[in-house]
């Protein structure tokens, strides 16, 4: 793991495209701001874990099964 020690405004720069910068330091709350493109998902560590238990549980329970569809007649035009 990488540690970088940053001030109020400063940023680091993650494979030419990403931008971390800390916006301010409050008390000892840190508001950073994340500047990436649309294609990278950027998610806080507890929502990409919750999407992490999703997906797994999704991959392991079985599928509910998809109600048949009615069939229908055409009528003459």
């Amino acid at each position: 793991m990488l540690i970088l020690s940053r001030k109020s405004g400063e940023s680091i720069v993650i494979a030419g495209n990403i931008r971390v910068k800390v916006m301010r330091v409050e008390g000892d709350v840190v508001k950073i701001g994340v500047d990436a493109p649309p294609s990278v998902p950027v998610h806080r560590q507890e929502v990409y874990d919750e999407i992490q238990r999703s997906n797994q549980q999704a991959l392991t329970q079985p599928g509910a099964s998809l109600p048949k569809l009615a069939k229908t007649e055409k009528t003459p035009q």
